[in-house]
Parts: C-alpha cells; sequence; structure tokens
C-alpha cells in the first residue's frame, strides 16, 4: 500500500488540483479515503464519514466518489459485480483480493509481467491493464 499523508486542512488543494470544488462533504469524503490509505467499499466511506458527521447520505457519498474517479483523484476496482472498492493509489499496480475476508491489497506492478494482448477494436487503443488476484488461505 502506498503510504499517503493526508490532513483535513490538505484535503481542499488536493480536490482543486483535480477540478473538484471542495464542498464540507467532498472534503470529509475525501478525508476518510486518503487519511487511512486503504481501499474502502462506498459503505465503508459513508460509515467513516457518518462517525463524525451524520448529514452525508449515501446518494452524496456516491456521486463523490463517481466524481473523484472521473476526475482521477481514486481509482475504482471491481472485484465483482457486487463489490467495488476505491483505492486512493492512482499509481500503476495491480491488486489481490482476499475472498473470505473481503479485503483488497496492492501489487506493485514491476511484479506482474504481461505479454501479449488480443487485437483490439478498430479505432481503439489500450488504456491499460488492471489485474484482481483472487486468493483464499490454503485448506489444510
Amino acid at each position: 500500500m502506498i503510504e499517503i499523508t493526508c490532513s483535513r486542512e490538505s484535503v481542499p488543494a488536493l480536490l482543486r488540483a483535480h477540478d473538484i470544488t471542495p464542498t464540507h462533504q467532498r472534503i470529509e469524503i475525501a478525508y476518510a479515503l486518503f487519511s487511512r490509505g486503504e481501499h474502502l467499499s462506498a459503505d465503508q466511506v459513508l460509515s467513516a464519514v457518518n462517525q463524525s458527521h451524520s448529514e452525508t447520505s449515501k446518494a452524496t457519498v456516491y456521486n463523490t466518489l463517481n466524481l473523484f474517479v472521473r476526475n482521477q483523484l481514486i481509482r475504482e476496482v471491481i472485484v465483482d459485480p457486487n463489490k467495488v472498492f476505491y483505492d486512493p493509489n492512482t499509481m500503476e499496480h495491480h491488486h489481490f483480493y482476499d475472498v473470505v475476508n473481503g479485503r483488497l491489497y496492492d501489487v506493485d506492478a514491476q511484479e506482474i509481467s504481461v505479454q501479449g494482448l488480443p487485437c483490439l477494436p478498430a479505432g481503439m487503443e489500450a488504456e491499460g491493464i488492471e489485474i484482481v488476484i483472487r486468493i483464499r488461505p490454503k485448506s489444510q
């Protein structure tokens, strides 16, 4: 996991650097993500924000996370159709997903080698490759 130093005071500048207008709720949502430096689901972000500011709705959290993704402040990691994490680490990297405990762990991009890609559709180019390796404890 990348170490991210973040304070509530530094979040407005971080948001502005990504063309996002800082509002109280956006600051709190960004702080919840960046102060922990963890992969969090939208529900985990909502819970963290509402521990100190219970006026934030689920819709606001989802809309704000989508805005953060669109403006490349965070990455969206979809491990299955019903499980989405938001990752404050926007550097190129991959993930291990523990299917038992539901946690996501970073894997350095240099630790994985991809050789060859299928032919892309006409007029398209590859934007990136994201690999999620599903793991579980070994059976004894």
